[in-house]
């Protein structure tokens, strides 16, 4: 991991990698393990690239709580200081990547990317002392609400708000505690120092999807590429385009590699009606239409605007010293441009009134406290050096791979990042490497935890003259702590194992700490802003062209073509449908579904108006948990994506692993004729569920790793024209149950709507009976396969509904390589039984177990294609749409649009 971990999560940037040298240029041993050694997967590429290959990743990032402290009353006048329990859930962050390089014609290399991750938990907002109340208790009055008289006056929660009503300052205008608000008090007791705390806010779940092209072209010593690519989140945009290539002489010893790329970037950040109470925008407002940050919106809620320009250039050369060893140096130049700033991190500003001293306790006792969004400079030019040297070491059979960097920008930073790996390998096709690394930086030049200005300035964050005073003497601010000056030490391990030539699993772990007290030379920020993280990833490589090789090697180019030709086409929705038929065979493969509901909100068959489902909202709704029903989906989406492994011990048994990450999306409208209350009702049950209500006017998102199938297929019947096998299976309960709304208007909003959440939550039972039969060019088959949930309830307190499914489907093979498919599929599901045993507040259609399930109608056409011939021989493409024919739902659901399939694998 770089060392600003979730900042390279949040906005999909990593750190700098320079190209890697030709595996030509380095000897057979040497090149093995140089390529080991460069392993760190999402991060950099191996030292050779193979002409075919397709690699999926998946990767878990997870801060540690933060700790938070605030002031906590004593007694009637006294507060005193407490680190109070941070139960906000930390930044996590799931993500997959999936790569596809194919040498298309001679010379000529195609790479595709496909990268998304999901992140969501509580983040640093901003910096002040502890002493002026930023983080308050829930219970007792406390600012952020909950309705669970359980807790009564526990501190389990953080707000950003300021709560001190008179902030202290010394003569020499640092913070200090007052320790009450009565002044006898305070001459009993007097005043103490203050230290500092982040005030934390919490996020829902966001989703990052990134997709990249490269086309390159090689000479006998030269190669160039060019691409391209677009990454999109809710709130920010990135178009970019790149080139490259390298050159090499000194008879390949020594290599010149060089890469330039262009990005537009767009932010579109919302500043909602929780945000601006305390978040000056006011600056971006004078601004007008401008690029480099302006306001659209009202002081209730509106949209931070901003674009951004970047520009690099990386240079560097690589030389081979010996047989056994080679160097590296590089540097590269980013020139950035435009809205620079993080649009949700605040900066506290307390205006300290001079004639406000009190001589006798020697304090100053009137200040007025504002926070804006924070300011930085619009443009950025930095600068990387890279030295890396790796070295063979025969006699152990090992590599050393050392790196360092050193950065500098005109910000004011300065960093040293030093890397070292050890690449051993062992016997059974092992290799583990050991990797540490330790970073350290000088704080930005406008970095300030929080500002203090010596005038009688307005508290109000729309007040124009306070802020004019304060760009006066803080052009720049920022209290962001990964400008502040810190160290970092991490340490990891990263497991290759190669099950055969070509294909490789890897896993990977890695632990991080960030702390004011490792920087160089001391002098880093304070112990408040020190965190904690891991990372775990796994990844499985397919080299095709390698694995071709071998096949043909060991002669088994005939059998591997003969079992693409095994059996009709099969829909490419179908799950459990093909047998490996030859022991000791391998299937690997990758499936992407695609689902979205739109449309009409349907009872049954037939569509129902909003005013037949808030009829009863007078009264216990059914339609809405018993509730008030206030608003339904207008739309809903379902992106999937399965990572699937099969081997055949025996001729007759099958066992398959299927993993799966997926990401969902909801958004949703008022009912109309309804009269939601407001967040700011007198009534705290009233205003929880208009805080809910006002939230349901952004989008919705969850993602992340969902369930995990392991199965066996078991062979009954087999005479090369007609196959019968039974599935039997489980499905693990490994995708999230629990994930939360953030809060909103103060308010704990609970879990998230039942179909959100990433799995089922219990073990299942999935077992299936599946027959195929062929004759000439026709294909037909026929599934029946069932999910049974095997325990009552799970963590959360529901279970989802048992599911039976039936498909018959019918294949024509319109050449050796292209075949189709038409089926029919009957699918019938139950409704949800129980409920979430936490807080949730059901507010529309989406949120009663009994609207959930049903009976359903579809039919399905697809296209199945295997590559017959050349490098790729054997890799199989199809595709298929399911169209609706008739819901007949359970309650109240919306329609279904439809549904796509797309799938991909290979056997071996």
């Amino acid at each position: 991991m770089p060392a600003n971990t979730a900042s390279v999560y949040m906005k999909g940037a990593g750190a700098a990698e320079v190209n890697r040298p030709a595996a030509a240029r380095i000897s057979p041993a040497l090149q093995a393990l140089t390529a080991a050694a460069l392993l760190l997967p999402g991060l950099t590429e191996p030292a050779r690239a193979a002409d075919d290959e397709a690699s999926i990743q998946y990767g878990h990032y997870e801060e540690s709580p933060r700790d938070v402290y605030s002031r906590v009353p004593t007694s009637e006048f006294g507060f005193d200081l407490k680190k109070i329990p941070n139960n906000f859930a930390p930044i996590t962050v799931d993500s997959i990547h999936v790569q596809g390089k194919t040498l298309l014609r001679d010379r000529w290399r195609f790479t595709a990317n496909y990268s998304e991750d999901t992140w969501s938990g509580a983040t640093p907002v901003a910096t002040a002392p502890a002493g002026f109340g930023g983080n308050k208790a829930y219970g007792g009055g406390g600012s952020v609400k909950h309705t669970d008289p359980s807790l009564g006056d526990t501190i389990t929660g953080a707000t950003p708000y300021i709560q001190s009503l008179t902030p202290v300052f010394d003569q020499n205008f640092n913070p200090v505690l007052d320790k009450g608000l009565d002044a006898d008090f305070n001459q009993a007791y007097g005043f103490g120092p203050q230290p500092l705390t982040h005030t934390m806010t919490m996020a829902s779940p966001e989703t990052r999807k990134q997709g990249d092209f490269k086309l390159g072209y090689e000479w006998d010593e030269a190669a160039v590429d060019v691409g391209g690519g677009l990454s999109l989140e809710n709130d920010y945009e990135s178009r970019f385009v790149n080139w490259g290539g390298r050159l090499d002489f000194n008879s390949k010893l020594t290599t010149l590699n060089f890469s330039q790329s262009y990005t537009n970037s767009t932010v579109s950040a919302l500043l909602d009606h929780d945000s601006l109470p305390y978040l000056g925008f006011i600056g971006y407002q004078l601004n007008g239409k401008d690029d480099n940050g302006y306001y659209d919106g009202s002081v209730n809620e509106g949209t931070l605007h901003g674009k951004r320009e970047d520009i690099a250039t990386n240079l560097s050369v690589t030389q081979v010293l010996s047989k056994s060893a080679l160097a590296e140096a590089g540097v590269g130049y980013t020139h950035s441009s435009g809205f620079m700033e993080n649009p949700y991190k605040a900066t506290y500003a307390f205006f300290v009134d001079p004639n406000s001293f009190d001589a006798g306790s020697g304090v100053y006792l009137g200040a007025n406290t504002a926070a804006y969004t924070e300011q930085r400079p619009n443009k950025r030019n930095q600068v990387n050096l890279n030295l890396r040297y790796v070295q063979h070491i025969a006699q152990l059979d090992a590599a050393m791979n050392l790196k360092y960097n050193y950065f500098f920008d005109d910000w004011g930073i300065n960093a040293h990042t030093f890397e070292g790996k050890w690449v051993q390998p062992l016997p059974w096709g092992l290799t583990v490497t050991p990797t540490i690394r330790y970073y350290s930086q000088s704080a930005a030049d406008f970095y300030h935890p929080y500002l203090v200005l010596k005038t009688a300035g307005s508290g109000d964050v729309n007040n124009v003259a306070a802020y004019r005073a304060l760009i006066q003497q803080y052009p720049n601010f920022s209290s962001d702590h990964r400008l502040s000056a810190y160290g970092a030490l991490s340490g990891g391990v990263i497991v290759n194992k190669q099950f055969a030539r070509g294909l490789n699993l890897e896993m990977g772990f890695e632990y991080y700490t960030h702390q004011g007290g490792l920087r160089l030379g001391s002098g880093g920020e304070g112990g408040y802003a020190d965190f904690s993280a891991y990372s775990a990833n796994a990844a499985l490589k397919v080299d095709l062209d390698t694995l071709g090789r071998s096949l043909a090697e060991s002669g088994g180019g005939h059998h591997h073509h003969h079992h693409h030709q095994h059996g009709p086409a099969q829909p490419a929705g179908l799950m459990f449908g093909h047998m490996l038929n030859m022991a000791d065979d391998w299937m690997i493969g990758y499936q992407y579904m695609y689902g979205k509901q739109a449309g009409n909100l349907l009872q049954g068959t037939q569509p129902i108006s909003d005013a037949a489902i808030t009829q009863n909202n007078a009264l216990h709704n059914p339609n809405c948990a018993d509730a008030q029903c206030f608003v339904a989906p207008t739309d809903m989406t379902m992106h999937m994506h399965m990572f699937m492994v099969m081997y055949a011990p025996t001729d007759w048994l099958n066992l398959m692993l299927m993993p799966t990450f997926m990401d969902m999306s909801m958004n949703m409208r008022e009912l109309g004729g309804t009269n939601a209350p407001q967040p700011t009702d007198a009534d705290p049950a009233k205003a929880l569920v208009g805080s809910a209500v006002n939230h349901a006017g952004h989008e919705h998102q969850t993602g992340g790793i969902g369930d995990t199938n392991i199965s066996a297929l078991v062979k009954l019947y087999d005479d090369k024209l007609h196959h019968l096998h039974l599935g039997l299976g489980v499905s693990a309960p490994t995708g999230d149950v629990d994930i939360h709304l953030r809060p909103n208007h103060a308010f704990e909003l609970g879990f998230i709507h039942y179909g959100m959440q990433l799995g089922s939550g219990t073990w299942d039972f999935t077992p299936s009976l599946t027959y195929t039969g062929h004759h000439d060019d026709w294909g037909w088959g026929a599934q029946i396969q069932g999910i049974k949930r095997l325990q009552n309830h799970n963590e959360s307190g529901y279970r989802l509904g048992d599911m039976l499914q039936a498909t018959a489907w019918g294949s024509y093979q319109f050449l050796d390589w292209l075949g189709g498919t038409v089926r029919g599929i009957y699918t019938t599901q139950d409704s949800l039984h129980g409920e979430y045993d936490g807080l949730h507040v059901p507010i529309g259609t989406m949120d009663t177990p009994a609207n959930h399930g049903g009976k359903y109608w579809d039919i399905g056409m697809g296209l199945n294609a295997t590559i017959p011939g050349g490098s790729m021989a054997g890799n199989t493409f199809s595709v298929e749409w399911i169209q609706p024919l008739q819901d007949n739902v359970n309650g109240v659901q919306l329609e279904r649009e439809g549904a796509l399939s797309a799938k991909w694998s290979y056997m071996f």
